[in-house]
């Protein structure tokens, strides 16, 4: 039978005061409220996601009212009224037409630009209109074709959306080409066309009456299906977070496991060595085996004899 170590249950334990173990440990317990807090953040991304989604769709749906109802000069759209379908009458004002550059086409490759041209309205404010897309010519650093707008008053309807910010890849770059911008700007745009212009800017759905020929394509709605991933990894986070502690735990059971085998293992062997050490009769200091007389020498044996 295999000898049973008898170290007591706590000393079992005492590798976990090590400088390994306590630094194992220390990095479970950090990584274990980190995880979790990532889960919650991918949870909120999920929920602004749907938010969105609902937002769009009811933005979309709804009648279209008249732009100043919903934006002012140096005021844009609030949230909840963000991709609001919205009308807006005016001239074009094509010396004042700008375009954003790095901006994909409808198939999500190809580069280009979006055309920006403020739209003047009748008491002299502008609101910016994003007309569509064109693509990028061979010479990036001169103005684009792009499709003259229709001529004389007209009435658009498009998606009201707010001014664009820095982000996502997207940087404001500074000493671009003449009327090439990077980001949607209506206080910017303000400055430069010396008018009030009005926060945020539409992007173009329906001219009336219709433009003839060419004109840039259209930008497509927003999606409103889409909710990505982040629910997924919100779960798989919190399953990170719950395999830590178990993982910990299946780790000290093994290094316990594996210790406890090892310390049997060397008092077997000092038991086979102290063994191994004996007489093969059983002696122990060289004596008589035990239970047996120790034989008598044969010169006392001959005293004793009688004689012949």
């Amino acid at each position: 039978m295999p000898p049973v170590s008898s170290a007591p249950p706590a000393a079992a334990y005492r590798f976990l005061l090590s400088r390994q173990w306590v630094v194992l440990t220390l990095v479970a317990l950090l990584l274990i409220p980190g995880m979790v807090r990532l889960g919650f953040w991918q949870l909120h991304r999920h929920e602004d996601r749907v938010a969105r989604n609902e937002l769009v769709a009811e933005s979309l749906a709804a009648d279209p009212v008249p732009v100043g109802q919903l934006a002012a000069p140096g005021r844009g759209p609030a949230d909840a009224d963000r991709y609001r379908r919205v009308t807006a009458t005016g001239v074009y004002d094509t010396g004042g037409e700008r375009v954003v550059r790095q901006r994909t086409g409808e198939d999500g490759r190809s580069i280009g630009y979006h055309v920006l041209t403020p739209l003047v309205r009748e008491d002299g404010t502008a609101v910016l209109v994003n007309r569509g897309w064109v693509p990028a010519g061979e010479d990036l650093t001169r103005f684009p074709e792009v499709p003259a707008p229709p001529s004389g008053e007209v009435t658009v309807t498009g998606r009201l959306m707010a001014d664009e910010e820095a982000g996502g890849g997207v940087k404001d770059k500074q000493g671009l080409p003449p009327r090439q911008v990077m980001l949607i700007d209506s206080a910017r745009m303000a400055e430069e066309l010396d008018r009030p212009v009005l926060g945020g800017y539409v992007a173009l759905e329906e001219t009336s009456p219709e433009p003839s020929g060419e004109q840039p394509q259209l930008l497509p709605e927003p999606d409103r299906s889409g909710i990505g991933p982040h629910l997924a990894y919100a779960f798989q986070w919190w399953l990170f977070a719950v395999a830590v502690p178990v993982g910990w735990v299946v780790l000290v059971r093994r290094e316990r496991r594996d210790r406890l085998a090892r310390a049997s293992g060397a008092e077997g062997e000092a038991e086979a060595d102290g063994a191994a050490n004996r007489p093969a009769d059983g002696r122990a200091d060289g004596g008589a085996p035990a239970g047996r007389p120790a034989p008598t020498p044969s010169g006392a044996g001959a005293a004793h004899r009688p004689a012949d």
